[in-house]
């Protein structure tokens, strides 16, 4: 008779990390007209007129503000893309982005 041995199985878990988190900032400038600004802001980060408004307006009394809040490769490409339509339209209109606390 065979005998049999029974062996405990243990699985292990892996605890998944929630990504890092990124602050898309706009930093202020004495150029680029506030219109476009807000159009920029409407376009790339979705939001309503009042809001892109009063980030805007945020931005132009301190110097900067916090858009939004997102994983680092969207917060990258939507930092960079509001950016460039800056550019493209001949102002030095600037997001960054860094990590959130």
């Amino acid at each position: 008779m065979p005998s049999t041995v029974t062996v405990p199985r243990t699985s292990t878990r892996l605890k998944t990390e929630r990504p890092k988190l990124h602050k898309v900032i706009l930093i202020n400038d004495d150029f680029t007209p506030r219109e476009f600004v807000v159009t920029v802001l409407k376009a790339e980060f979705r939001m309503s007129e009042d809001q892109a408004h009063r980030v805007m307006i945020t931005a132009h009394r301190r110097g900067v503000c916090v858009v939004a809040v997102f994983t680092k490769d969207v917060a990258e490409t939507k930092a960079t893309r509001a950016t460039d339509a800056g550019k493209a339209a001949g102002y030095p209109l600037m997001f960054t982005t860094e990590p959130e606390e």
